[in-house]
């Protein structure tokens, strides 16, 4: 089975040049393996790409002429042979149960929560299977561990083997990369005096930040948590496009960190929810053999004991 990890709007995008694959003309060998793989189904496995879908079909009248002119002739680029829509949670759990060679869309982009989370627990150990990234990964996240070489991750609190072929395609990510926002700098009539990088890891900002000064010798600033800037207070610096910082703050449990505890907590309620509804469904199941009911116990038992060093730790 192949899968696509992605998010609304790439979603679309893969949908797209799938069904454009099928106009190469000059190239037989490349005809031959398409026609092999689109005998596949095609299931989109994500609630709100599908929404999101819905919302594209409903406003072709917005598409580009030719896109019009394609679908008034009975080619609409969303809609292909093989392509089904995963409305429900049991839809979607019957995919894993289904041997049938099939391409999986499914979400969250970085593996962290979603239904991708549960193909990955069913597919990632078998070599049969192709895990394909699109877009960025975030240091720290499930589909970081995989992309960067993993051989072994833990889902719902299982060991699971990475024996799959992973592949990543790093062009339909959602943001700009060096040269796009280099670009969008180079775009301004009147160039801004001073640039802000205040997303991204550290690696990657400081590295922008000497092309940036050495490239067009705008001042660049990267701030650190808690610092303050004041645009504008010294009218001088400002012209020559400096800003000075007025105070920094350490790192206090704040409003915005305790919200983010609780987020935490709900994202830590989520999976254990997601976790009950699998082992109930494992347990229920007759032909399971004992070893197996104990194996889940301790894998159980292993999560209980995680939950409670995070609290008395």
């Amino acid at each position: 089975m192949l899968y696509h990890l992605l998010r609304y709007g790439r979603t679309q995008e893969i949908l797209y040049e799938i069904n454009k694959l099928k106009e190469v003309k000059d190239d037989d060998e490349f005809r031959r393996k398409y026609k092999t793989l689109m005998k596949s189904n095609v299931f989109v496995d994500s609630p709100l790409a599908i929404s999101a879908t819905e919302v594209f079909r409903e406003n072709t009248n917005l598409f580009e002429e030719q896109i019009q002119q394609e679908i008034m002739q009975g080619d609409n680029p969303l809609e292909f042979p093989g392509l089904k829509f995963t409305q429900t949670a049991d839809e979607s759990k019957a995919l894993n149960e289904d041997p049938t060679p099939s391409i999986i869309i499914s979400a969250s982009g970085m593996c962290e929560v979603g239904r991708i989370k549960h193909h990955l627990k069913h597919h990632l150990w078998d070599p049969k299977s192709t895990i394909l990234f699109v877009g960025y990964q975030a240091v720290g996240t499930l589909g970081y561990n995989i992309v960067n070489g993993a051989k072994k991750v833990k889902i719902f609190g299982e060991e699971i083997a990475v024996n799959a072929r992973i592949e990543y395609i790093e062009g339909y990510s959602g943001h700009a990369d060096q040269e796009g926002l280099m670009n969008f700098i180079y775009s301004f009539i009147n160039k801004p005096k001073h640039i802000f990088l205040v997303h991204g890891e550290e690696e990657a900002q400081n590295v922008l930040e000497e092309k940036i000064k050495q490239d067009t010798g705008i001042h660049v600033t990267v701030p650190e948590f808690g610092e303050t800037y004041e645009i504008g207070a010294i009218e001088d610096n400002v012209k020559e496009g400096k800003v000075e910082m007025t105070h920094k703050i350490e790192r206090k449990i704040t409003s915005t960190i305790r919200r983010e505890v609780i987020e935490r907590l709900q994202k830590l309620k989520d999976e254990i929810k997601d976790m009950d509804a699998y082992v109930r469904q494992d347990i229920d199941d007759n032909k399971l053999k004992d070893e197996d009911i104990f194996r889940i116990n301790e894998k159980i038992k292993d999560l209980e004991k995680q939950i409670i060093n995070v609290i008395e730790g």
